[in-house]
């Protein structure tokens, strides 16, 4: 037998705070998996989607490419999503500039407004941008366009991320 006998008292608090301490890292737990996940999810970046463009098609008059990113995870949901960018070629470079307006988040057309054929119009509020995604000032947007990267594989385009515009 011991010397160091325990007590009741002592027993009672060695056993409350062992079930506490249980109890406080069974809530933490989640809350620290929830904070760390996502710095553990390989990264997305650097992939390129194929569109179905030919770059021997591409002139300098910006065309609308339409493609989707098949089976793409949201949560428990996957589904297909679609986007569009507007892509032309300045030189042999090839561009690929962002449809979203930096005002509102509206879709902008090439050659929309009939005053000027040859600029970027956004619909929504009378927003124009110039052919390399610079907004035009006195106009609402904030921002130049969105610029996306792009590679060319065995004759077709393929866009990957957007990125800040580098036309600017």
């Amino acid at each position: 037998m011991s010397k160091n006998r325990v007590s009741r008292r002592q027993f009672l608090s060695y056993t409350i705070m062992g079930v506490g301490g249980f109890m406080v890292s069974g809530t933490l737990m989640p809350m620290l998996r929830f904070a760390v996940d996502p710095v553990l999810q390989k990264s997305g970046d650097g992939d390129y989607t194929a569109t179905p463009q030919k770059v021997s098609e591409l002139t300098e008059t910006p065309v609308r490419v339409d493609y989707t990113l098949v089976d793409r995870e949201d949560g428990w949901y996957k589904s297909d999503v679609s986007y569009s960018a507007w892509v032309y070629k300045n030189g042999d470079k090839i561009v690929a500039l962002s449809p979203v307006c930096k005002h509102l988040g509206c879709t902008v057309n090439w050659g929309g407004d009939e005053s000027h054929p040859n600029q970027f119009f956004c619909p929504c509020h009378a927003g124009r941008y110039e052919k390399n995604g610079e907004n035009v000032k006195g106009t609402p947007p904030i921002g130049p366009l969105d610029q996306y990267e792009v590679m060319e594989k065995d004759g077709f385009l393929y866009l990957g991320g957007t990125k800040a515009n580098e036309l600017v």
